[in-house]
């Protein structure tokens, strides 16, 4: 795996310390969610992925699109 995926780590946020400090900004996949599981409250809950457009701030849209930049040729 080349280009983009050289540059990202995924950090599952139950695993830190403190994981009360970066709540999600988006639930995905919910259609399978377990029935006690509420999201009522939430802004953004997706039955399965989201768009990066529609979804993501200007900032982390810009953060990607500079990652994709850099990516382009390490293959």
């Amino acid at each position: 795996m080349g280009g983009i995926r050289n540059s990202i780590r995924f950090i599952r946020v139950g695993t830190l310390d403190d994981p009360g400090r970066l709540p999600p900004d988006v639930h995905i996949f919910t259609t399978t969610k377990l029935p006690w599981v509420n999201l009522s409250n939430e802004e953004h809950v997706e039955d399965v992925f989201y768009d990066y457009e529609t979804t993501w701030s200007q900032d982390n849209l810009a953060r990607r699109q500079e990652m994709l930049e850099a990516a382009k040729g390490k293959t």
